[in-house]
């Protein structure tokens, strides 16, 4: 009897010890939850792959990330109480080092199609955007229309190379724009389709080798990407991404990055909830 009762305290002593343990990890993993409500990589940091070479969206200057959408998620993360931190990737690979966790989301101008939504989710549209055609400055290419049988370049996994390939181009495929520059200005390549502010920027940087040619408008914005069912971040985001429309933010950037640019007409960023003030306002 005496032996029973010992190994019965003893058994009662190790149930009580391992409540208390129990009852103290579930409270460190409440308290983990609270510090980290949208369970980033880093609590309170939004680590964002983007682009080094793609202005004025998205390129590194003054080794400072920064263009148009950097320095909108910077604003809208602000408003959510959140830094970003930026790393440089190729955006061939952008979408799934988002889903598979190396980043929390993506910044690149990231056009919303039907076939991406199956590696990621999206925020709400951000910005519009134009197709260009970026040629050599000798060169006789006037439109798109005019493509079928040049050595047209794109950038892989992008809505240009999707373009090209429904318009059976048989696109040459580079990893970034720095490369499809290159091919421009070596004589290697006809023509480039490219993100339209990209392409006026680099022909204007050009020394006078490249010259655009014509521009299209992009049929569906462009926006965030988060994993696959980040609901709490992308709800956030597209909450501080109202409030920056709506306090002028969204505006300024747009006069800063894209001066000149129309609005077309009918486009709304964010939930379309919010009034958009004109830039002038905004300044």
């Amino acid at each position: 009897m005496r032996f029973r009762t010992v190994l019965t305290r003893a058994a009662a002593v190790g149930a009580a010890a391992l409540l208390a343990v129990t009852a103290l990890t579930a409270c460190g993993d409440d308290t983990a939850a609270a510090d980290n409500p949208y369970g980033l990589l880093r609590p309170g940091v939004i680590r964002a792959g983007t682009l080094t070479d793609a202005p004025p969206n998205v390129f590194l200057k003054d080794g400072k990330f920064t263009g148009f959408d950097n320095e909108l998620l910077r604003a809208v993360a602000d408003k959510i109480g959140l830094k970003v931190e930026f790393v440089g990737t190729d955006f061939s690979g952008l979408l799934a080092q988002v889903n598979s966790g190396k980043f929390d989301v993506g910044s690149s101008s990231i056009t919303i199609t039907e076939a991406r939504k199956k590696t990621v989710d999206f925020g709400n549209g951000y910005d519009f955007g134009y197709f260009g055609l970026d040629v050599p400055a000798s060169s006789p290419i006037t439109g798109f229309d005019q493509l079928a049988g040049k050595r047209v370049v794109v950038v892989q996994g992008t809505v240009q190379d999707d373009y090209a390939t429904k318009e059976n181009l048989d696109p040459v495929r580079v990893p970034d724009y720095n490369s499809a520059i290159n091919q421009l200005k070596a004589g290697t390549a006809d023509a480039w389709i490219a993100p339209a502010e990209i392409g006026d920027k680099s022909a204007a940087d050009s020394s006078g080798r490249i010259k655009v040619a014509a521009k299209q408008l992009s049929p569906t914005p462009t926006a965030y990407a988060v994993a696959k069912g980040d609901d709490k971040l992308r709800e956030a985001l597209n909450k501080g991404l109202d409030e920056v429309i709506a306090d002028g933010t969204w505006s300024r950037l747009q006069a800063e990055y894209y001066p000149g640019r129309p609005i077309p007409a009918g486009f709304e960023p964010g939930s379309g909830s919010v009034a958009v003030p004109s830039p002038s306002a905004a300044s």
